[in-house]
């Protein structure tokens, strides 16, 4: 009996018909559900979206979710009043469809470079919708950190909507419904640090920070800021008469703890504090960022309860968690 021949496919009659096979087994694959995990959504698929801080990279992501390909420049824990961009961002910012960035100059840097750089995008200076606080002392620019006051968020956050439906109309309901849930999470977040902050005695509803990051928060949560080390920006240097003057208005009001920010290097607050007989406080506050994944502060809601915590336990208030089943 003649032996069989091992089964093969010649190069030819590949090249005449094999072709047949693989568009065959594609179309099967189509048919039976199966390509999206073999083949998943390419970036280019999806819109691209840049956002500046990680303040607003939290909140477009909770409302774009993996509909958007979406690019947060700033890393947790950058101050973007001092960030300097790299090549990359340059090119970030050419290939995007949308820019999303805080403006009232929070992001100097980046804002330098949208301005000078090519392509097609909106630019959307989304902090810029909040109406800033006047405040009593002399202001050179508005206070971009309006983030503070959990409120303005929720205004925030109808903005990037909106600017998402217009990129991508087909996906509205989508981003509507993801904008409810999360404004739904920041309603019971704002309501939470009220009754927080009023647990602190009211002769103790004073701060003093590093730098002039909390007016909104205490404006909208009734505390007073009586002093800080440098102004909105840090960008700017603190002056011997300016330490000078934070010491004493902090022994002449008897203020017994004082609180540094994870984005700035402590060594200054610290020789306050020594200087002036207060404590500084057990936890950083987050001021310009969101803390690293791994932090008490990975998202903006995060964030806002990592500080009320801080401000509650060390100005004599009595902390309850907030609850973060289904917060993210």
């Amino acid at each position: 009996m003649a032996r069989k021949k091992p089964l093969t496919v010649e190069w030819s009659v590949w090249r005449r018909g094999g072709w047949h096979l693989v568009l065959g087994w594609g179309i099967g694959l189509i048919l039976c559900g199966c390509t999206q995990a073999l083949f998943p959504s390419l970036p280019g698929d999806r819109p691209r979206v840049v956002a500046t801080s990680t303040i607003l990279t939290d909140l477009t992501q909770r409302i774009g979710g993996n509909r958007i390909h979406l690019i947060g420049l700033l890393k947790p824990g950058t101050d973007p009043h001092l960030y300097e961009p790299v090549p990359h961002d340059s090119r970030s910012l050419e290939q995007a469809a949308l820019i999303l960035y805080n403006g009232y100059n929070l992001e100097p840097g980046i804002i330098r470079l949208m301005e000078s750089t090519g392509g097609n995008a909106r630019k959307l200076a989304v902090g810029e919708v909040v109406t800033p606080l006047t405040l009593q002392r002399k202001q050179s620019q508005p206070d971009p950190h309006v983030w503070g006051d959990v409120g303005n968020v929720m205004t925030m956050t109808g903005v990037i909507r909106d600017a998402l439906i217009e990129l991508d109309p087909q996906q509205s309901i989508f981003f509507k419904q993801n904008t409810d849930q999360l404004n739904s999470e920041l309603t019971r977040l704002h309501h939470w640090i009220k009754n927080q902050i009023n647990t602190i005695p009211r002769s103790q509803r004073r701060l003093v920070t590093t730098h002039d990051a909390f007016q909104y928060y205490a404006h909208a949560y009734g505390l007073e800021v009586l002093g800080t080390l440098i102004g909105i920006s840090t960008e700017e240097q603190p002056s011997a008469q300016t330490l000078k003057e934070l010491v004493n208005a902090i022994r002449s009001a008897q203020i017994p703890v004082i609180f540094a920010e994870t984005t700035i290097n402590p060594r200054l607050i610290t020789t306050v504090a020594q200087e002036s007989g207060a404590r500084l406080a057990r936890r950083r506050l987050y001021s310009d960022s969101i803390g690293a994944p791994t932090s008490d502060a990975s998202s903006y809601i995060q964030m806002m309860t990592a500080n009320t915590r801080a401000i509650v336990e060390d100005l004599g208030g009595y902390f309850q968690p907030f609850p973060l089943n289904k917060i993210k």
